[in-house]
């Protein structure tokens, strides 16, 4: 599951995780965001849900891997 939340800016990124955790309590998902901000929000969400995150730059975007 992969949820772009690129050209966003916050909160919407973070409303966007929230809404596919509680939609499907995946074990694994992957965020894509284009600024720091919001990689620091999703984290600090994704850990509040129990998941570990990990942030891999992708040129100027970040890749978030969010798993249980």
């Amino acid at each position: 599951m992969v949820v772009d939340a690129r050209g966003y800016s916050c909160p919407m990124p973070v409303v966007m995780v929230q809404k596919e955790v509680k939609k499907s309590a995946p074990a694994s998902l992957e965020v894509l965001v284009d600024n720091q901000c919001s990689v620091e929000n999703v984290t600090r969400f994704g850990t509040s849900c129990g998941y570990q995150v990990t942030v891999a730059p992708e040129g100027r975007d970040f890749r978030l891997s969010l798993s249980k």
